[in-house]
């Protein structure tokens, strides 16, 4: 009988993402087929396209990457670069996507940014 094999030290981002995937996948396949529509031909290809990217580039390879930035920089400095996506998503969905962007959306969004400056400034 083999042995299983183990991690040597800490497991990588790709070795983290991995199991998360494997772990969530006896929830998220009956999810999956539950929500499948009634005809599969039905789902255009640009549709599976944005299915492929989202899950392959957005969340498997860029958690790889993110994970690899956090090991570098230190949790708790580049942690607190997640918290400015909010202002980043506003300023590209108006720029490409000429989304409108409320007053509401803008306040929040200088709120977070103006904690995450707080925190950093204070913490030294």
């Amino acid at each position: 009988m083999r042995k299983a094999r183990r991690f040597r030290g800490k497991p990588g981002g790709w070795q983290v993402i991995s199991w998360a995937l494997v772990i969530a996948m006896p929830v998220m396949l009956p999810l999956a087929i539950m929500y499948l529509p009634s005809s599969v031909g039905a789902v255009s290809a640009g549709a599976w396209a944005g299915l492929g990217y989202v899950s392959l580039f957005s969340m498997f390879i860029g958690f790889i990457f993110w994970y690899r930035g956090l090991a570098q920089g230190g949790i708790a400095s580049v942690g607190q670069v997640q918290l400015l996506q909010p202002f980043f998503g506003l300023v590209l969905a108006a720029t490409l996507l000429h989304e409108k962007v409320s007053i509401g959306m803008l306040l929040v969004t200088v709120g977070v940014i103006l904690c995450v400056a707080g925190s950093r400034r204070y913490s030294r």
